[in-house]
């Protein structure tokens, strides 16, 4: 995007932090200081600016303390005003204003006469146009608009104009500077000059050298042209005062290359190319290079090739330009590489491309290649940038933030910031914006990360792993002192021997971050990481970041990522025979595909116990206390889903040992909550509302709210069944009130049935109303365990209302998931009231449901609840011995029936 404003950067556009901190790191470019500078600038102003604060403030997206921001202008050299408007604007955030540059002094002698050769002619320097040149129409545009104005009759606005086009190498920075040189061509009829300020080495060229070919095209005779380079700078600005002249300086490298070629005359312009954003040029309006669009590159693949290649087949030129990754030299070399070979198919080039090892090689031809216009960038870092842009090439990551650099070359964060900066400045690293922690994170283009990969052929295996290895134990280090912030399941947090870098900044870097948040913000780079250290075969780390992300995943109810990357974890730990890494993987596995996975015939809970004993198996060989206490919890749900309660129950206060043993508050509070539930289903309400109290105690100690609203839940369930009503409502309206704070859907869904039984149990209307928002959420998110009972709730609603046949879709379609669930109870009662809502229309379907119900609750020991489903089957079976004319409605709707009532 056209980035046309005069320099300094000025505060009064920015809307957001985001853009206020966006310009204030346009300032630091703008003032060519380093951090160490600007914080000694700081010192001798009597500010307190520690270089660390600057680092941390410039590569993040929160609005610094407006000390900080005063301080910062001033060592920028801003005076008192400009620094009273930044802060204001810092404060307020209020509209842009100009600030425009003076105008260059005029020399302080007047320059020696010139010996100009008669008769010669203006000077056309300009290369040849680019006769296929695609796109760019707003810099065009913007361009033409701005040099037009500039060489216009009469009086000028006192200033020459220095358009500073900036980009990253390959981008088409010459290209427009040429085809927008040559469209104003007669807009400067004394003549235009051209230079490209590099050697064909790659090497800069000296000013002096350039403004002696200056003077020559504008006909200073050879002998005429003093030794001296400021004596050839005033010449040279004596011969274009007055004079309208376009003065194109190509490939700049540095201000000081490019300060002594500038013209003083107002009716000259300059524009200036450069791989960086030139800020200390004084009054340059500045365009900055995006890469082309899908669109924008096909467009110019089509007119490189000049046949019907390209537009006969969209699809695969699609194909070829996202292996250029949009950077206009490759697309051109691309194009170039078709029309010489007019038998070529483009599927063919594609797959030329697609091979990523070559894909530099096969991206040259003639003089044109991307490797050599990215090394000509990387050719000007000092060695630290530049072993930092050879290690971050490694990380196969969709970006990363500042302080990812500290840990690869293990500096102080904020040496680690400048030398980003200076990747960034160099065009080798793209800003990709500020995240959901207001972190500023970086990016490669795909082309420049091979090209850097290239680069690193010389640095050690040994080097490149132990960057890795800090990088990936980054992420660990962090997220594990924020992960006990995150909702969710309180398994024990179990750590690998993988190595954890020392950050001695993070504490102070993290210190106001929302762990929510930052994990919002790295997921995507902490999952690419995790599958890259299955790649690498580094268990232990990747069982660690994996393990630090399932919090997060259930709270956020990702469970397929949740399981796919637990399972790619798992077969890296079973190859490499890691134990402890297997069984962590194995405890995520079960815990998500138990609740989310579609699975046979009551094989859901029967899978659960299977695996869950497998799973005790491993921690008790391991002789993993909190790992055990965790597997037990799941043996017992599965037992009690069975029926076995006494054997639930033993193995739920097998946890509980277990967990208090090893100080496992959160297996406490789990162990508490299976004991509820055991208790529950075998009718001992009193003892399970003194476990869910218990559960809720440790749950508050812990600091989890998703625990805290979960036995809230139950504590809630429980008090429902002992008839205290207002309470039940009071920790159930408490319980919703915590997860919606969290956006816990998965909590929420349970908690909006357990309040749509209790509205139901009063008789309120409100109960349909829960029950399908929780039949909203529980399809959302595959919740298949939540569905079935919002499914059930449904249809005894339609029950108790008297509509059967609206009732027995949703009773029909929850029988038909419990059976999936294998949770024996639940399934018995839906059966009963699907039986119920059958049995007028259909006594014979009715029969088979409450005889089903019959044989799970005598499995179950239920015999008294079997008992009473005896008398249903003989009404069910006169009914359909009697035919339609002895149909009859059902007496009641058996809500509150123990047959059928809430399990």
């Amino acid at each position: 995007m056209s980035q046309l404003s005069l320099d300094p950067p000025r505060p009064e556009g920015a809307t957001t932090p985001a853009e206020y901190v966006a310009a204030l790191r346009a300032l630091r470019l703008w003032s060519g200081l380093t951090f160490r500078q600007l914080a000694a600038k700081a010192s001798a102003s009597g500010d307190h600016l520690a270089v660390s604060t600057l680092a941390s403030v410039l590569s993040r997206a929160t609005l610094p303390r407006r000390e900080v921001v005063a301080g910062f202008v001033r060592a920028c050299g801003m005076d008192a005003p400009t620094v009273a408007a930044w802060v204001t604007a810092r404060d307020a955030l209020l509209a842009r204003s100009g600030h425009p540059a003076e105008p260059d002094p005029p020399p302080e002698h007047p320059p020696p006469a010139p010996t100009v050769r008669p008769g010669r002619s203006a000077p056309g320097m300009l290369p040849p146009d680019i006769a296929d040149f695609t796109g760019r129409a707003a810099h065009v545009r913007a361009l033409r608009d701005l040099l037009t104005r500039q060489a216009a009759p009469g009086p000028g606005p006192g200033v020459r104009v220095v358009a500073a086009i900036s980009g990253m190498g390959g981008v088409g920075k010459t290209t427009l500077a040429l085809h927008v040189a040559h469209l104003l061509a007669e807009e400067y009829p004394d003549g235009q000059l051209w230079v490209n300020l590099r050697d064909a080495q790659g090497s800069p060229l000296d000013p002096g050298d350039v403004l002696a070919r200056f003077l020559r095209a504008l006909g200073v005779d050879p002998r005429a042209v003093p030794d001296g380079q400021s004596e050839r700078a005033e010449i040279y600005r004596t011969l274009l005062a007055g004079r309208r002249v376009l003065v194109v300086l190509d490939n700049a490298g540095a201000e000081q290359q490019i300060r002594p070629l500038l013209p003083g005359a107002p009716t000259c312009a300059v524009i200036v190319t450069s791989r960086l954003r030139l800020t200390g040029i004084e009054g340059a309006r500045h365009i900055e290079l995006d890469l082309f669009t899908p669109d924008e590159a096909i467009r110019l693949l089509a007119r490189i090739t000049d046949d019907d290649r390209v537009l006969s087949r969209v699809d695969q030129a699609a194909e070829i330009v996202e292996y250029c990754g949009g950077l206009p030299l490759a697309v051109r070399i691309a194009g170039a590489r078709l029309a010489a070979r007019p038998a070529w198919r483009l599927a063919h080039l594609a797959a030329l491309l697609g091979d990523e090892r070559r894909r530099l090689d096969r991206l040259a031809t003639g003089d044109l290649a991307v490797r050599a216009s990215l090394a000509l960038s990387y050719r000007e870092l000092d060695e630290e940038p530049r072993r930092l842009f050879r290690l971050l090439a490694h990380f196969d990551l969709p970006d990363f933030p500042t302080w990812l650099a500290a840990l690869v070359l293990d500096c102080p964060f904020e040496q680690a910031a400048e030398h980003v900066e200076t990747l960034v400045d160099a065009q080798l690293l793209t800003v990709a914006g500020a995240d959901a922690a207001d972190q500023v994170r970086y990016r490669f283009h795909d082309l420049v990360r091979l090209f850097a990969v290239e680069s690193a052929a010389d640095d050690s295996e040994e080097a490149v792993t132990q960057a890795l290895v800090r990088g990936f134990g980054g992420w660990i280090v962090l997220a594990e002192r924020l992960v006990p912030a995150i909702p969710g399941p309180c398994f024990a947090l179990i750590s690998s021997p993988a190595p954890r870098p020392t950050i001695d900044w993070a504490w102070e870097y993290l210190r106001d971050v929302d762990p929510l948040r930052w994990f919002d913000a790295e997921r995507a780079a902490m999952v690419a990481a995790t599958r890259q250290a299955c790649r690498l075969g580094l268990a232990d780390l990747a069982v660690d970041l994996a393990g630090r992300l399932e919090k997060y995943f259930d709270l956020r109810g990702m469970y397929a990522d949740w399981a796919s990357l637990d399972t790619e974890v798992l077969a890296v730990c079973r190859q490499a025979g890691n134990l402890l890494g297997e069984a962590v993987m194995r405890r995520g596995l079960i815990d998500v595909l138990t609740w989310s996975a579609d699975t046979g015939d009551g094989a859901a809970m029967a899978q659960l116990h299977a695996d869950s004993v497998r799973l005790l198996e491993m921690f008790d060989a391991l002789g993993h206390d909190p790992g055990s206490s965790d597997a037990a919890v799941m043996c017992s749900w599965a037992l009690t889903a069975a029926g076995s309660y006494p054997e639930a129950v033993t193995m739920a206060e097998r946890a509980l040992r277990l967990a208090t043993r090893s100080g496992h508050l959160g297996g406490e509070a789990r162990a508490h909550l299976a004991l509820a539930v055991a208790t529950f289903e075998q009718g001992q309400v009193d003892t399970a509302t003194t476990h869910t109290a218990a559960a809720l105690d440790r749950a508050r100690q812990l600091g989890n709210p998703r625990w805290e609203a979960t036995a809230l839940q139950f504590s809630g369930i429980g008090h429902r069944e002992l008839g205290n009503l207002d309470e039940s409502h009071r920790l159930l309206t408490e319980s919703l009130r915590i997860s919606r704070a969290y956006r816990d859907d998965y909590t929420a869904a349970l908690t909006l049935l357990a309040l749509a039984h209790l509205h139901f149990t009063r008789g309120d209307p409100g109960a349909r109303e829960a029950a399908e928002m929780a039949l909203a959420l529980s399809r959302e998110y595959h919740m298949v365990h939540h569905l079935a009972e919002a499914l059930q709730l449904l249809g005894e609603i339609e029950l108790a209302e008297g509509r059967p046949a609206r009732a027995v879709p949703h009773l029909e379609e929850s029988v038909s998931l419990w059976r999936t669930r294998g949770w024996l109870s639940f399934q018995a009662a839906t059966l009963t009231s699907l039986g119920r809502a059958r049995l007028d229309a259909d006594p014979q379907g009715a029969r088979d449901a409450f005889q089903e119900a019959h044989a799970l609750l005598t499995r179950l020991g239920r015999t008294d609840q079997a008992a009473r489903l005896v008398g249903l089957i003989d009404a069910a079976a006169r009914a359909h011995a009697e035919g339609p004319s002895g149909r009859r409605e059902p007496a009641g709707d058996g809500a509150h029936d123990p047959a059928g009532g809430d399990t």
